[in-house]
């Protein structure tokens, strides 16, 4: 969904302070829910206006699963007043991008205009939000993109299946057991009824969070646009969402999958972890840094770099609402197996275990995350993107000005701690991903 104009993407990056500085923001709600943050940086004249909906995949039907990433595309479709095809050259006519993006949490639209167009991306968004137009000509179109799209990212991409064996194994019971673009069969059954009910129900503005950055020098203007736009919105019914609280890993979980796009077999290790709201999501963080972050990291230096027992190497914590999931990876190397590299990653993991990072470690890490906190905040559409997660997914907006300090404050006795406590060989999915064999391609 990415339109791209390169001179409007040039002044974005002038944006923002390139020093770690607060972010200001004000806050408020309009009567109908809708949550509003504004944040005026007048350095660059652009603003963004930006909505995210708290509704991602695992607020799906097991039966209907793909449908909020769907909705991705199937807002661009039209509205009452913008007709069919002519969301993205509205756009583009007027200077500006756009972009959408789906998670397993939430959905987020924005777009990017010169500041003099705030006015009207504001309207475009109350538009998206008050009268989206959900036909069949707009839902067959849109099956068929999703489907090109699954094609291209998932089927026949060298190991696109990663994160989907990862997920079906690692959770049972929570929706994160599926994969965010969801089940083809799923959405070729539905209904256009069904389309329709999903957006009546999430696509409300007591469920979204609407993020105004930039060139917004006239406040008192801009908050009357909009009440104008958003304001006469109709207020949603509450929503009432599962709770789903999966079984401790108690023992490790074996899998194999065989993917005929791929000729060298993958090592995958996985660990369900906790909430990204959490410390010990942060901790993780930097556990991930350590591993496998540039060459210099533990096990690039030791596995890929030293012994070459692999092409390649890496940790990530895929940090989420409601768990998260540790992958650690890497493709053999010569006559190396995927034990080979169990081994000698669960090495580096017992090491982390059982003895203290350097203090000259932990400095480079921490200065590491302070260049993060300046780059993830250093342009609008970063800071509205942020802003709006704060909000909608952790409840506390000034994260975007306290949680580089709690980087800043993590310990060496945390990390040691935080390894024992998740990165154990009986809580985790070894997965064996492997070529397909001759007579299954």
């Amino acid at each position: 969904m990415k339109k791209s104009l390169i001179a409007l993407s040039s002044m974005l990056m002038l944006g923002g302070n390139a020093l770690a500085q607060k972010v200001a923001f004000e806050e408020y709600d309009l009567s109908n829910g809708l949550h509003v943050i504004l944040h005026n940086d007048s350095s660059a004249p652009v603003v963004i206006t930006s909505v995210m909906y708290h509704v991602g995949a695992k607020d799906e039907q097991s039966d209907r699963t793909g449908f909020a990433h769907f909705f991705e595309h199937l807002l661009f479709e039209g509205t009452e007043n913008i007709k069919r095809g002519e969301w993205f050259k509205i756009v583009s006519g007027n200077g500006g991008v756009n972009n959408a993006n789906t998670t397993d949490d939430r959905t987020y639209y924005y777009e990017v205009f010169p500041s003099n167009s705030l006015k009207l991306g504001l309207w475009m968004e109350s538009e998206r939000l008050m009268h989206p137009v959900i036909n069949k000509i707009g839902v067959d179109t849109q099956n068929e993109v999703v489907k090109e799209e699954k094609r291209k990212n998932y089927d026949n991409r060298p190991y696109g299946q990663l994160m989907a064996q990862v997920k079906k194994n690692m959770f049972t019971k929570h929706p994160y057991r599926w994969t965010t673009i969801g089940d083809m069969a799923h959405l070729d059954a539905a209904k256009l009824e069904e389309f329709q009910a999903f957006n009546k129900k999430f696509y409300i503005p007591n469920n979204a969070v609407l993020v105004v950055a930039g060139d917004i020098s006239n406040i008192s203007q801009t908050k009357e646009w909009i009440q104008q736009y958003f304001g006469s919105i109709s207020k949603g019914p509450a929503i009432v969402r599962q709770t789903f609280v999966e079984d401790p890993i108690t023992k490790p979980i074996q899998a194999t999958f065989e993917d005929a796009n791929v000729q060298i077999p993958m090592m995958i290790t996985a660990y369900r972890t906790p909430s990204m709201k959490t410390r010990d999501a942060r901790v993780l963080d930097f556990i991930s840094t350590i591993l496998s972050d540039g060459k210099s990291s533990r096990l690039y230096k030791k596995i890929v770099d030293d012994k070459k027992m692999a092409l390649q190497i890496g940790a990530f914590n895929n940090s989420q609402e409601d768990y998260g999931t540790y992958i650690i990876y890497g493709l053999p190397q010569g006559k190396n197996t995927i034990s080979d590299l169990v081994k000698e990653v669960d090495e580096e993991i017992t090491k982390l275990q059982t003895e203290l990072i350097s203090d000259k470690e932990l400095e480079k890490l921490k200065n590491k995350y302070e260049s993060n906190y300046v780059n993830d905040n250093s342009n609008v559409e970063g800071i509205a993107s942020n802003l709006a997660s704060y909000y909608l997914l952790y409840g506390d907006v000034n994260l975007i000005n306290t949680e580089n300090e709690m980087y800043q404050s993590i310990t060496p006795e945390e990390i040691r701690a935080i390894s024992k406590k998740y990165l154990n060989p009986n809580q985790r999915l070894i997965l064996d991903y492997v070529p397909a064999k001759a007579d299954k391609k």
